[in-house]
């Protein structure tokens, strides 16, 4: 079941600073999980159909920490306004819509077969506060074959009418919610997720807490992404510290299960303390730091000093589902963080950027993002001959240059999850 064994050029890196280059080599993968990846075939190994991919890249499936599957229809537009405006005459006029069932059906159709045929193995999503329609979600992307966390979005104060919920009702709709999906698929998990703290009140966050603790379901939120949202978490409560403490103290960041926290840009000292004491993974989703002009988080810092990180697209904040492109674009940003704000933080290097957009995000589902021993088998594999060059290349140049010229979009000829190919 599921057994057999890659061949092909193989990219990964198991550490932060580590890139392992394998020129024809072979992963052996036995009933969906990693053996290990070899130089040579061993012996072991021979009587196991080969998936021959000679000349390509094999590499990690890309791991999307914070993506809106709502978001997805407008995604491109509204990038000349700030995290609360846009959200306003964006994010929150479109979600109400996945009321209607139909908008729904068509709107998710493309949200989930964009995922299908990108190079993301791995996603954590955001609803809306519409059950069947979250649940529909659910069903699209069990079917596409990602490993995804899904969440019923929450919201009881300061959100449009069309998507306030009462306090009680929030709650009694994720109960059913969780009901509704316990046991239903294979590679598809509900998720807590409380939009964030302007439209959630206390009461509604403690008995998310609650919920996440006694089900043993990770959560998922945005935390500091914009001066005027920080302002405004102050004011709503006074009593907290800093942002993440109001999370905190609801049991919704990190102290009773995982939790990821989007964009985290304008994180105090005390707050990424307290993130790394409890393992709070952080979603680092660079086109939405520019998009909606929030800034540009200190990433280094991050990974100095031992935080978890991985990647987000961040639809709509972002315009793109690709992973390449948050590479890239986390990249470029690190520059410009080194350049024009700290110039004792280095830029990320290409090996720091894949495994962000790989092992990093991945550890939040578990084993995946790498291909070590015991690790589940998620792979993509580029024709990089798409991308023609006259000059040799060694395997981790090909590797840089696929990430930089879109190889994803231009060369994706194979995608496997939990070792199974999807096409």
């Amino acid at each position: 079941m599921n057994s057999f064994v890659i061949k092909g050029d193989i990219v990964f890196c198991p550490y932060q600073r580590q890139m392992v280059a394998i020129d024809d080599g072979y992963i052996v993968v036995r009933d969906g999980v990693i053996e290990l990846p070899y130089v040579e075939l061993p012996d072991s190994a021979k009587d196991l159909p080969v998936h021959d991919f000679t000349g390509k890249l094999v590499m990690p499936g890309m791991v999307d920490l914070h993506i809106h599957a709502p978001q997805y229809a407008f995604r491109g537009l509204g990038a000349d306004m700030e995290l609360l405006d846009w959200l306003t005459h964006y994010a929150f006029k479109e979600e109400a819509k996945y009321s209607d069932r139909e908008y729904a059906e068509k709107a998710y159709t493309m949200f989930a077969d964009a995922l299908r045929y990108s190079a993301t193995t791995r996603a954590a999503v955001f609803g809306t506060i519409h059950r069947e329609s979250t649940v529909l979600l659910m069903d699209k992307l069990e079917k596409n074959g990602i490993v995804s966390y899904v969440g019923k979005v929450n919201m009881d104060r300061n959100s449009p009418e069309s998507l306030t919920e009462t306090t009680e009702d929030s709650y009694r709709e994720t109960v059913e919610f969780l009901a509704e999906v316990d046991g239903r698929y294979r590679n598809t998990y509900p998720i807590v997720t409380p939009r964030f703290v302007p439209s959630c009140t206390d009461k509604l966050l403690q008995k998310l807490g609650w919920l996440s603790e006694q089900h043993d379901i990770p959560v998922q939120s945005h935390l500091s992404e914009n001066p005027n949202e920080i302002k405004w978490v102050k004011e709503l409560c006074p009593e907290s510290r800093f942002y993440g403490e109001v999370y905190d103290s609801a049991g919704l960041f990190g102290s009773n299960t995982n939790t990821v926290m989007a964009h985290c840009v304008w994180s105090t000292d005390d707050e990424i303390a307290l993130m790394k004491e409890r393992g709070v993974f952080i979603a680092h989703c660079p086109a939405s730091n520019m998009n909606v002009a929030s800034g540009i988080a200190p990433i280094r810092r991050y990974l100095t000093e031992g935080l978890k990180v991985g990647l987000g697209s961040d639809i709509a904040g972002g315009q793109s589902v690709s992973i390449f492109t948050a590479m890239v674009e986390a990249m470029q940003l690190s520059r410009l963080y080194w350049r024009h704000i700290d110039s004792t933080k280095k830029p990320l290097s290409f090996p720091e950027a894949l495994y962000m957009a790989t092992k990093g995000g991945g550890r939040f589902f578990g084993k995946a993002g790498s291909f070590e021993r015991g690790f589940e088998f998620d792979a993509i594999v580029i024709d990089d001959s798409a991308l023609p060059h006259p000059q040799e290349l060694n395997l981790r140049q090909r590797a840089e240059r696929a990430v930089w010229l879109g190889g994803d979009q231009k060369g994706l000829v194979a995608k496997y999850v939990r070792g199974e190919r999807l096409f």
